[in-house]
């Protein structure tokens, strides 16, 4: 029985395509145990079976999705169409045929193995073709992307490396409501981009509450089944985009690189930084990326009277210079906020999806009493008074404060 462990053990050290798989937790705990004496393989034991429970009891299936995932120098290969050698294509080969006999691996063989005669927990196994279902993904690589991008479908920068958001806003554009004309100009402009069709670089500007944010949210959610990945990164970190092209420029997936709420005040670094971006310098800016931002400012600058009156001599210039950064997004889109109806509109079409029954004149009445306790119309404030109404029964609820309503 002790075979078993030393063909685990010789088979994961020896990988070398699929080498990155040794720093999985489960396949990292599984070796562990092939490797450990005879006194410390139950507890190695327990700790693959922990390591496993966390993402998948059944073996079969958390291998196979470890192996569609790692990022190696096969996929990366495959990826950027390049050709492959011989030997590498043989090597592939054989790992992952030993690595779906590692994935039949049953417990009883293994508790078997350990000796130990109190309880060890099992887990599940399945068959499953590793070569054809590893053939499948590389040839629909670019929608369903290889390594972190496999997983992951939204991003941040954190400590300058990219790093998966493993709960993202689920928000989709069946939920949005209105402004279907402003969502639509970035919806055409997302599938050209997605198709590998020249796309802009897009600005959503406009009052806060309107929805910019939720927009480009809700398109990457939309297309993420077509190899559309979200970015998102905070103005100090625009100098990091160069660095981020340099890594996504190759990758068959395409990417939209998100700044939320942006602005600028006149002697801000990031200014260069993101104008040398929008202007297309050598490294920053690839066919398979766009930048998306959103602003309450046309302009995104931070401007004050002693801008537009200082003493340089150029000041014409300067000031052209500071307020022009907009027009170099090739799409520029306003989200205003509603007049009267639409914002009726949009609460009319929330109450019926979170299945408020009110009259509609009363409705309209709290809607509009709403909005003026929020500082005006906005989709934000119409989503936010819904809620209100749901969470609190529409029965009974009015809101004080406001000519006479009750509170909240």
């Amino acid at each position: 029985m002790q075979n078993c462990f030393k063909q685990i053990s010789a088979g994961l050290h020896t990988l070398c395509i699929f080498r990155g798989l040794l720093a999985d937790p489960a396949v990292k705990a599984l070796l562990a145990l092939a490797d450990a004496g005879p006194a410390e393989k139950p507890g190695c034991y327990a700790a693959f079976a922990e390591a496993l429970y966390r993402r998948n009891p059944n073996w079969s299936q958390y291998l196979l999705n470890a192996v569609m995932e790692d990022e190696n120098v096969y996929m990366l290969r495959r990826a950027e169409g390049k050709p492959i050698d011989p030997v590498v294509e043989e090597c592939a080969a054989e790992e992952l045929a030993f690595l779906q006999r590692l994935a039949q691996l049953e417990p009883e063989l293994v508790k078997s193995a350990v000796g130990f005669e109190g309880f060890l927990p099992r887990w599940q196994t399945e068959e499953l073709d590793f070569p054809a279902v590893y053939a499948d993904r590389l040839a629909h690589i670019a929608e369903r992307g290889y390594g972190i991008f496999a997983r992951y479908t939204t991003f941040i920068i954190r400590d300058g490396v990219l790093a998966p958001v493993k709960h993202p806003d689920a928000i989709s554009l069946a939920s949005l409501s209105g402004y279907q004309q402003e969502r639509q100009a970035v919806i055409s402009n997302t599938l050209a981009l997605a198709e590998g069709r020249p796309a802009a670089n897009v600005l959503l500007y406009g009052d806060a509450g309107t929805g910019k944010s939720s927009t480009v949210k809700a398109v990457a959610n939309e297309y993420s089944s077509r190899g559309l990945r979200l970015i998102e990164l905070k103005k100090n970190q625009l100098h990091q985009i160069p660095h981020l092209v340099d890594r996504l420029t190759k990758n068959p997936l395409k990417f939209i690189l998100f700044i939320d709420d942006l602005s600028f005040t006149r002697n801000d670094d990031d200014f260069a930084a993101l104008k040398a971006i929008l202007e297309g310098s050598v490294s920053a800016r690839a066919n398979n990326l766009a930048i998306y931002a959103t602003s309450n400012r046309r302009h995104l600058i931070k401007e004050s009277f002693s801008d537009r009156e200082g003493d340089d001599i150029h000041r014409g210039d300067t000031m052209e210079e500071l307020i022009s950064l907009s027009d170099r997004f090739g799409l520029t889109i306003t989200f205003q906020k509603p007049k009267k109806q639409l914002y009726l509109d949009i609460v009319h079409s929330l109450a019926r999806r979170y299945g408020v029954a009110l009259d509609e004149k009363e409705l309209d009445l709290q809607a509009e009493a709403f909005a003026i306790q929020r500082g005006g119309r906005s989709p934000r404030a119409a989503r936010q008074f819904i809620e209100n109404l749901a969470a609190r029964g529409t029965e009974s609820t009015r809101i004080r404060g406001v000519r006479g309503y009750d509170a909240f």
